[in-house]
């Protein structure tokens, strides 16, 4: 079977691709074994904010708990910006009550000439003076999801929307570990997992930590720990985070007051306190946003080879 992609379409695809090599060239073997990767560029390094990567298999709930995160941080009076990295673009709906723009999507309505864009043309004001970007991604297998990363940070810095945020939160596409992907790590200082005390989101979560701990090597970023999500105990994450070095930073419990958050297109901290379980999670959240902003450890966790944690999750 043949695919035909129209001249539009492939040259607006190569050039999105020589856009996201940028200045740098590519650099094998420093990021892990057999790695390629496009070094970041100096001038799009994050300055003055904290930031935090997301990561987790997909559907346990990032974007929820980056969302609520946010929110948090908001509520202890700091300036938020989240950052969505999945082409769904569903990031910040609760936030905003929408579903925003992605970065790529206005850049392609402006040929790509981003002197062109104004800052109101993708950053959105959500819950509680939260500031939220969908970056959005390239159409399905013609492009790097590393690009909109880059281009948004260089949007975001180009219109000096980086210079009143404390917080950068990026929310990143499910437990994909390519190099795209993987790309928020450069400009983070901590990334987080969101995993459930299952099987699956333990395993997936066991590789993210190997992603980290590739780019550690060469950028800045540490691992910070596990927020349990969508679980009602966490022994088995507790069990693996003791045997490859790393923490529980909080336990999001499975609550339908979550569910009817999301059908309700908002935080948490929108959701009436009367509602069993909600005043809970928005304490947990606090807590968890307090312990981030106060500076939180830096964690060594040496991830298992697939085999070995194949053998060491579940029962006997």
């Amino acid at each position: 079977m043949t695919i035909h992609v129209k001249p539009a379409e492939a040259e607006r695809n190569a050039r999105m691709l020589k856009r996201a090599a940028g200045k740098g060239a590519p650099v094998i073997g420093e990021d892990g074994q057999g790695s390629v990767q496009v070094h970041l560029d100096p001038t799009m390094e994050i300055d003055g904010a904290k930031v935090f990567a997301i990561y987790g298999k997909g559907g346990i709930g990032k974007s929820t708990t980056s969302s609520n995160l946010s929110a948090a941080f908001s509520k202890l009076g700091h300036r938020v910006l989240q950052i969505g990295c999945d082409p769904k673009h569903d990031s910040t709906f609760t936030l905003t009550k929408s579903l925003i723009p992605t970065v790529i999507d206005i850049l392609q309505e402006v040929d790509f000439h981003a002197e062109e864009l104004r800052s109101e043309d993708f950053v959105f004001e959500g819950f509680n003076g939260v500031k939220c970007v969908e970056a959005g991604g390239p159409p399905a297998g013609t492009g790097c999801g590393g690009y909109v990363v880059g281009q948004t940070v260089k949007l975001l810095k180009e219109h000096h929307l980086l210079e009143d945020t404390d917080v950068v939160i990026f929310d990143v596409l499910g437990d994909v570990v390519c190099g795209g992907f993987a790309s928020p790590l450069q400009h983070a200082e901590r990334a987080l997992v969101v995993a459930a005390n299952d099987f699956d989101s333990i395993f997936a979560m066991n590789r993210i930590v190997a992603a980290i701990r590739a780019k550690s090597k060469n950028y800045d970023v540490r691992i910070g720990g596990v927020i349990a999500n969508r679980s009602k105990d966490t022994d088995e994450i507790d069990r693996f985070n003791e045997a490859i070095g790393l923490k529980r930073l909080a336990h999001i419990a499975d609550s339908d007051a979550v569910r009817r958050s999301r059908l309700k297109k908002c935080t948490m901290f929108e959701m009436d306190t009367e509602i069993e379980g909600v005043k809970a999670i928005q304490d947990e959240y606090l807590k968890l946003a307090e312990y981030l902003w106060s500076g939180s450890d830096s964690l060594d966790a040496v991830p298992m080879k697939d085999r070995e944690i194949f053998d060491f999750l579940g029962f006997e």
